[in-house]
């Protein structure tokens, strides 16, 4: 080889030396023994070594041999044998009375003109502050979960303690519409305690929508059904979670319907069934309450109730729309979401005008 091809040789080897000493990275250059040619200032900060005590040094003498470790080993000899896709490889380094530092490692074979001398280029990430930020970050969210779960379990105890005094005052009271009004009152309480203890054991936010549904359908029935052999409520379908915000507005419509049901489909003695029906379509669902009980009147009450208004200010918020059809026996209330998205918080939404067949529970 010439003089001027030494030369040459000579003059790049000295620029990788400059680049990689340089380097604000932490980098080690390595020969084909995976001996330390060069080692940027970075790493020798980061490391709180001497250059004088990394280059010329097998790599895993390093640090009294603290570097040598099997993860690194495999990845070394992935790097040699020149597998470019070697994956960067997760290290503990363990050093006496200092603390356990979490490195990424990556490892590379240079490809260039002289193949005959091996160069493993090495840069290292000391990810040791962001570890211990993320498992901070995972503890103050388990521990906000604790809380909010506890929060949850104490506001349902409330909610049920209201609910079970406004019972008592509507069996107190001798007006009859006086009664209605604190019963109503009484099972929205339960719909939305009987949430708040679901979301209390829950880990993840969401709401298992017939667990829920279930459980708020016992308590209408405990509370506002005298007879439970004569008048049978009933969940159907439901597989599946929703967000608790969603749940609130689903919750709060089937009380509202079952209420309506109770109050003008089974005049008298009559026996009956209400069945309440969930069914998920994609992203989509249907909510149906439907009744075998005397139906809706020819002629449609001009007046729209508060029932019914909450259940159309309901659907409203969740993008969903409310249709109302006869049965035979019985009616139907189906409010049907088609939208990809499950809430909308535009306030006009509320506002939408909901094609809606009105029926005599809805006077009320």
């Amino acid at each position: 080889m010439s003089d001027h091809a030494h030369s040459l040789e000579d003059i790049a080897f000295s620029l990788t030396l400059a680049v990689v000493t340089a380097s604000p990275a932490p980098l080690l250059l390595l020969d084909g023994q995976l001996t330390v040619v060069a080692a940027s200032l970075s790493f020798c900060d980061v490391f709180g070594l001497a250059q004088a005590e990394v280059v010329g040094r097998p790599l895993y003498d390093l640090d009294a041999g603290e570097w040598d470790s099997p993860a690194l080993r495999l990845l070394m000899d992935a790097a040699v044998g020149g597998q470019a896709t070697a994956e960067a490889r997760d290290i503990d380094l363990k050093r006496p009375r200092q603390p356990v530092r979490n490195l990424i490692i990556q490892a590379r074979r240079l490809v260039y003109l002289d193949l005959e001398q091996t160069r493993i280029l090495i840069g290292v990430t000391d990810v040791t502050e962001a570890a211990a930020d993320a498992a901070r970050q995972e503890a103050l969210v388990q521990e906000h979960s604790v809380l909010l779960r506890e929060v949850r379990h104490r506001v349902a105890n409330s909610l049920q303690i209201i609910a079970s005094v406004l019972l008592q005052n509507a069996r107190k009271t001798s007006s009859e519409e006086t009664r209605g009004n604190l019963k109503d009152a009484h099972g929205r309480v339960m719909a939305v305690a009987a949430l708040e203890r679901l979301l209390s054991t829950s880990e993840s936010g969401v709401v298992d929508v017939q667990a829920y549904f279930l459980n708020l359908c016992r308590s209408i029935t405990a509370s506002m059904i005298a007879d439970p052999s004569r008048i049978r409520l009933t969940v159907e379908g439901g597989h599946g979670v929703v967000e608790a915000r969603v749940s609130v507005s689903l919750g709060l419509i089937i009380t509202e319907l079952v209420i309506n049901a109770l109050k003008h489909a089974f005049p008298g003695e009559r026996p009956g069934h209400i069945e309440v029906d969930y069914n998920f379509h994609g992203p989509n669902w249907v909510l149906c309450v439907r009744d075998d009980g005397v139906g809706m009147p020819l002629t449609a009450p001009a007046r729209v109730g508060m029932g019914a208004s909450i259940v159309r200010a309901l659907a409203g918020q969740l993008g969903a729309v409310v249709e109302t059809s006869a049965r035979h026996p019985g009616t139907q209330v189906s409010i049907q979401h088609t939208s990809i998205a499950l809430v909308h918080d535009d306030p006009r939404a509320a506002r939408q005008d909901i094609a809606e067949t009105p029926r005599a529970e809805e006077s009320a």
